[in-house]
């Protein structure tokens, strides 16, 4: 079973923002793939369903970005997943728009969303990272990623989207290929 955790925080006021890019990834592999709603309550939302043949849940923690860690770890120790299936889906503000990375392991990057994670189970999973640009001045990013996107930047990124959920079977069942096959579809990441 693979645990797919798209990180965001909760509220109308944060949908569509630059740090929710986690949770919109997520709603759109529920919506391609016929997930199922298992449970909700005020610290998370998961659902359940199956990528091609990968068995896998779904996870937006509803606790807010520096709190994610919890409700990932209560979810991997009830369900018994190991940290080698959980993938965590976040904005990165080093990455230009729509860019795309994935990896396992490495560091937070100030991510209040990953430091919670990797306080609560180590840093020993992997990350898809989609870059939302940075607003050029360090004092002006915590305003910039609850902003959300103007009209042609959410185009790009929607596009990004749809690209990575048709995709996501392959970064299940070899990551190795999956950026390869983005760059192939989309002339470039």
């Amino acid at each position: 079973m693979f645990l797919i955790c798209g990180l965001g925080n909760p509220g109308k006021e944060y949908i569509n923002t630059r740090h929710n890019i986690g949770f919109n990834l997520i709603d759109k592999i529920s919506k391609y793939y016929n997930f199922n709603l298992l449970k909700k309550d005020n610290k998370k939302e998961v659902l359940k369903g199956s990528i091609n043949n990968y068995p896998c849940l779904l996870i937006k923690p509803l606790n807010f970005m520096n709190l994610s860690g919890q409700p990932v770890q209560e979810i991997m120790n009830f369900y018994k997943i190991e940290k080698n299936k959980l993938y965590v889906i976040h904005d990165d503000i080093d990455l230009e728009l729509g860019k795309i990375k994935f990896k396992f392991g490495g560091g937070n990057g100030g991510h209040n969303g990953l430091l919670s994670i990797d306080k609560k189970i180590g840093k020993e999973y992997y990350r898809l990272r989609i870059g939302i640009d940075h607003p050029g001045i360090k004092d002006m990013v915590s305003n910039y990623v609850l902003n959300k996107f103007n009209k042609d930047e959410k185009n790009i990124i929607e596009e990004k989207l749809i690209k990575i959920t048709e995709n996501f079977e392959i970064l299940l069942r070899d990551s190795s290929l999956f950026l390869t096959k983005l760059v192939k579809e989309n002339n470039g990441l």
